[in-house]
């Protein structure tokens, strides 16, 4: 695990894992904890509400529960990518919500094949670590490489583990109060 970023000042982890479910079910129950704790939290999870599947798979604002769907239905027969851009778009003003409101911690659901390509919520995330703004998002261990690029190398790499997160963010917390 990499823990340079103390070096250059920032404060950004990503959750390495190799199975979806598990990081946006571990980051959603991270952030909406802090947030019960009186943590202030924003930013984006991502659950399956309603049901199972991409019909049910939804970007969450932390801070007003909006949900956005995160696929659009192409039909049975299709191969396209089936991700809804334009509702990625819309979701994405949670982040830059965070950015004006300079929260304990920002939560983007994750860095993915889209940030990988420069797209999707890449522009907020960049914000949030040039703001100082603590940031925490999942990373697929296929996109690892494009995440440390994007990171500079100075990014926390936590495995997926509850107490791992936990650590993280006292360790920051602790850090910004020190004189």
């Amino acid at each position: 695990m990499n823990e340079n970023f103390e070096i250059y000042g920032f404060h950004v982890a990503a959750i390495v894992h190799s199975e979806h479910g598990v990081a946006d079910n571990l980051l959603a129950d991270f952030a909406f904890g802090l947030r019960r704790d009186g943590w202030r939290v924003q930013g984006l999870v991502q659950q399956e509400i309603g049901g199972h599947g991409k019909a049910a798979t939804m970007l969450v604002d932390l801070e007003n529960g909006m949900r956005y769907p995160l696929f659009q239905d192409l039909g049975p027969g299709s191969t396209s990518c089936s991700l809804d851009q334009s509702s990625l778009a819309a979701a994405s003003i949670a982040l830059r919500e965070a950015l004006v409101q300079q929260p304990d911690l920002a939560v983007a659901n994750r860095f993915g094949a889209v940030e990988a390509e420069g797209k999707g919520l890449m522009t907020e995330m960049l914000a949030l670590i040039a703001d100082g703004i603590p940031l925490i998002t999942s990373v697929a261990s296929d996109y690892l490489m494009d995440w440390r690029m994007f990171c500079g190398n100075a990014g926390v790499e936590l495995p997926p583990e509850i107490d791992a997160l936990r650590n993280w963010f006292a360790g920051i917390q602790s850090r910004e109060r020190s004189p």
